[in-house]
């Protein structure tokens, strides 16, 4: 009797199994639609933390909705298994095709890739990564439809108790060379993966080959892939570039994600022309899906009947100890000299079965083979988990002494918060459970509330934008409040509002003001007769600069006020330049009733002259003045001599 899940999907069929999971073909009975269910080992519905990654990633790639994506229906987990309910496909996978045909046709590689690259495009506009893109992971309907699968499981493989940050998980043959160094995975990790299947489509086998899968991850890191045409002469040159540029070791070479080598793809392509894609002839109905791969035998958690094994070695998504990079594999070791000896007898001469001996690299084989086991019952037999402290709401500093207590490695991620102090946890990820020691536990920090940044005038909207996204703000843009500007460039951020330093909630707007420019230039205003400073301001104002003083005596204009302006009033002047012309004039002080010696102390003081006149030539200084010429206010220029009439009986 077929085993039933959450009351509603039938298992059937086995379609292929691995170390990890198995994939069977199964039938919603909610729906009558058939589907395929890829069941995880039974020990991983045992691990909360991998349980609740699995979902997440599940759901992730629910959300991709794109013709070249397997659909992913449901996720579930009833206590003893965690699967996923996916579109059935009816053909083979590019392995069978592989297998078939060895290399293909420069056309038909293109036509594979160009689907391939499409369904990662969407991928990598959604936020996700693939991780594990392999001949295997790309299926081939009946009617030459090319669908990709799998999206984000070895990340959520990664996140269980079985699985620790100094194991490599993957496909070794396909792995990005930071990927097999670190476990760094991104949308790059994906354009070289795609490169290294191209490569094999070209040229019928992938790259790097070797005894091993740790020889295979060691010449990623250490060797530069080949050009195609070494392998398959009469490859364009134009093809040779495009996977040589896909499989840079240096991350930041490559096309930055699946779009950008979609692209590339597409130029060459369109020079080449494409058929469709054909379906493998092995493929009788059958859905083939990746597995995770490890020496070691497993129970198929739903039902006991054979399937095709995945691939073994570097074909088969694996878990490698990353400590094994540290020294590079051995050399073939060189079969010793042996001393010659005698033919025997044909009555002596051993049987075939006697005469038989398993080769120098059989040796080396099974040597590496009991490693693999051994390091495999390490990983999952290893030191025993540890609970994840409880931080949250602890000082950063605090936290991390808890996590590293707990033999854990913390990773400090800054975040804004409204209601968490600064410096305080926020979360951390994963939130509960246990981890290996050696593990990596993401630990948020709160930044605090968002500030509205410092700004300087002069900056372009997209830096500043940046800016307030840094901050977990929203910018928007209001031409009415714009502002003319004789300094800060047209269309760059003049100031924010609220102003900068402003303390706000996340996800708040900030509007940024922009310059107008230089205000429109206004008819130079009359200022002949203002004070020179009342004429500078009324000048500036309508946006001229007076670069340009000289003084002029008139005697109908005050001394300090303006007589003439260059250029005169009502006119403009294109450098908004503007001289003025000011009276020197002194105005004569009124002396009259002064005593002599009073009235000279003024009027030198004004760079004036003072002259007495007396009937008896008597210029004392005590006495008073009682005519003076010329007359009080009278405008006179500096060094005039101001005659006065003295009392006769003065004293």
């Amino acid at each position: 009797m077929a085993t039933l899940l959450e009351q509603r999907y039938r298992v059937d069929a086995p379609l292929a199994r691995g170390g990890m999971s198995a994939v069977y073909r199964g039938l919603d009975t909610r729906l009558e639609r058939p589907v395929a269910i890829k069941v995880m080992d039974h020990r991983f519905a045992e691990d909360r933390s991998f349980v609740d990654r699995f979902e997440r990633e599940a759901r992730a790639a629910a959300s991709l909705h794109h013709p070249n994506v397997i659909a992913v229906h449901d996720q579930g987990f009833d206590g003893d298994h965690v699967f996923l309910v996916m579109e059935l496909v009816d053909g083979g996978t590019l392995r069978d095709l592989l297998t078939e045909r060895g290399r293909l046709t420069v056309p038909l590689a293109l036509s594979v890739l160009q689907p391939v690259l499409s369904a990662l495009a969407a991928a990598h506009q959604a936020g996700l990564v693939h991780r594990d893109v392999k001949p295997e992971n790309v299926l081939i309907g009946k009617q030459g439809t090319v669908k990709v699968g799998d999206f984000g499981l070895v990340k959520a493989m990664a996140s269980g108790k079985n699985t620790s940050h100094s194991v490599i998980l993957g496909t070794v043959a396909y792995l990005s060379p930071e990927q097999v160094t670190t476990g760094a995975t991104t949308a790059r990790g994906d354009v070289y993966s795609a490169g290294v299947l191209l490569y094999e489509m070209l040229t019928g086998t992938p790259p790097y080959v070797g005894d091993t899968p740790l020889s295979v991850a060691y010449r990623h890191v250490n060797d530069d892939v080949p050009p195609p045409s070494q392998t398959a002469p009469g490859i364009p040159q134009a093809l040779d570039e495009l996977v040589l540029r896909a499989t840079r070791r240096d991350p930041s070479a490559r096309p930055a994600d699946a779009n950008a080598f979609l692209q590339e793809v597409e130029r060459v392509r369109l020079a080449i022309g494409a058929p469709l894609v054909p379906v493998p002839a092995a493929a009788h109905g059958m859905q083939t899906m990746p597995q995770v791969e490890v020496p070691t035998q497993q129970t198929v958690p739903v039902q006991n009947n054979a399937a095709a094994p995945t691939p073994p070695g570097p074909q088969g998504t694996r878990a490698m100890p990353r400590s094994d990079l540290d020294t590079p594999p051995p050399l073939p070791a060189q079969p010793p000299v042996q001393p010659r000896k005698k033919k025997p007898a044909p009555e002596q001469e051993e049987s075939p079965r006697k005469r038989f001996h398993l080769p120098k690299w059989g040796i080396a084989a099974a040597v590496a083979a009991v490693a693999a086991i051994v390091a495999t019952i390490i990983l999952i037999s290893g030191p025993s988990p540890v609970p994840i402290p409880n931080v949250v709401g602890a000082a950063k500093a605090t936290a991390l002494q808890q996590i590293q207590d707990a033999q854990l490695v913390p990773t400090v991620i800054e975040s804004r918060s409204n209601t968490v102090q600064s410096g305080k946890v926020i979360k951390t990820d994963p939130g509960s459970g246990t981890l290996l020691p050696g593990s990596a536990v993401n630990v948020y920090v709160s930044a605090g509330p968002p500030v509205v940044p410092e700004v300087q005038p002069g900056a372009t909207v997209e830096a500043v934008d940046k800016e307030l996204k840094a901050q977990d703000l929203k910018s928007n843009l209001s031409p009415a409040d714009d502002k003319y500007d004789n300094t800060v460039p047209k269309g760059t951020v003049l100031t924010l509002s609220p102003s900068p330093g402003t303390q706000l909630k996340i996800g708040d707007t900030v509007l940024m003001i922009l310059s107008r420019g230089p205000a429109p230039l206004k008819p130079l205003p009359n200022v002949v007769g203002k004070t020179e400073a009342e004429a500078r301001t009324l000048v500036e104002e309508a946006g001229y600069t007076v670069t340009n003083v000289t003084q002029k005596f008139d005697g109908r204009t005050e001394g300090g006020r303006v007589i003439a302006t260059t250029p005169g009033a009502g006119t403009t002047a294109e450098d908004k330049k503007v001289e003025f012309v000011v009276s020197n004039a002194v105005a004569v002080p009124d002396l009259r009733g002064k005593r002599v010696k009073e009235a000279r102390e003024q009027v030198e003081k004004l760079g004036l002259k003072l002259e007495v006149v007396s009937f008896f030539g008597d210029d004392r200084g005590n006495r008073r003045i009682n005519a003076q010429g010329p007359a009080a206010n009278t405008q006179v220029q500096k060094g005039t001599t101001i005659r006065v009439a003295v009392d006769f009986f003065g004293g």
